[in-house]
């Protein structure tokens, strides 16, 4: 059971990024044709920016995140020995490089992992949850961000938040082209020719496409980000060969306030939602909910 659940959210993770791929390349060849008159220029255009973004996020993701979470750097073991030796002990599991160790100033139990590559990884706990959890409850959370680093799960939300923020700016551009004359030059195009029906048809379809991107982007993202935490955590019970440590942890999690300093950007990277929005839609969660979570994990 624990490996199959592991091999099918891996396959649905695949499926994932590449409806994200597909997504920005929608909006590149949208953006293309509103903006160039050619998808193929929008296509390219939608290649640089991504990849540009990425270059971005991935060589600074450590810092940028730590920084927007107000997270204070451990530095040895004498810092905090419990929490050090913890994460130590469960890197050595997961055969992954010990990694940097912060510190959250906040009452709510939650951690989270962040990072490039598991050679340049981070993970980072709040107070609240060092209070809260025992020993058994805290490896169970460890090793859950340890399957985190060892999937390399840090570098596609890293890569995911990359390609929603290149959507956002690509569908700026698109759409103020149109405002500022893209409209009106292919209205002048339809005035000359004779296909001016499917040319109102094709901006209109790029017009709704540029409108939805953001929305599905933050899906698909969402998604993303629901999937590798059913993964991480069936990894944590790989690891940790104890069920009932991340059960009891994810219900000490789960019954917490919000947490008081949590970037919102980075709320995805999170163990569980730290800002606990009640969301309309469960399609909206950045995680899925404690509840199946606790099921899923009782199955094993």
């Amino acid at each position: 059971m624990l490996f199959e659940q592991i091999a099918r959210n891996k396959r649905h993770t695949v499926y994932v990024m590449a409806a994200f791929v597909l997504l920005v390349a929608m909006i590149g060849a949208a953006v293309g044709y509103v903006f160039f008159d050619s998808t193929v220029a929008g296509l390219i255009m939608a290649l640089v920016v991504s990849l540009v973004y990425i270059g971005i996020m991935v060589s600074q993701s450590t810092s940028v995140v730590m920084s927007m979470n107000h997270a204070r750097e451990l530095h040895s073991a004498d810092d905090d020995p419990e929490l050090w030796h913890t994460i130590e002990d469960m890197a050595l599991v997961a055969k992954v490089p010990m990694p940097r160790v912060f510190i959250i100033d906040d009452p709510s139990p939650n951690a989270f992992a962040t990072g490039n590559n598991p050679e340049h990884a981070a993970v980072a706990v709040t107070t609240g949850i060092q209070q809260r959890l025992n020993r058994e409850e805290m490896e169970g959370v460890i090793g859950h961000e340890m399957t985190h680093i060892r999937n390399y799960d840090i570098r596609l939300q890293t890569i995911a938040l990359a390609l929603t923020a290149a959507i956002s700016l690509l569908v700026n551009w698109g759409m103020n082209s149109f405002w500022w004359g893209g409209g009106r030059r292919r209205r002048d195009d339809d005035r000359d020719g004779g296909n001016g029906g499917l040319q109102v048809i094709l901006m209109l379809v790029a017009i709704v496409v540029m409108i939805l991107a953001p929305l599905a982007a933050s899906l698909v993202q969402m998604a993303l980000s629901r999937n590798r935490e059913y993964l991480a955590d069936a990894g944590s019970v790989e690891l940790t060969r104890n069920p009932q440590g991340m059960i009891q942890a994810l219900t000490k999690i789960d019954d917490s306030q919000p947490m008081q300093q949590a970037d919102p950007s980075s709320a995805a990277l999170y163990i569980s939602d730290p800002i606990k929005k009640k969301s309309w839609s469960h399609l909206l969660a950045t995680h899925p909910p404690i509840a199946d979570r606790i099921a899923r994990l009782e199955k094993m």
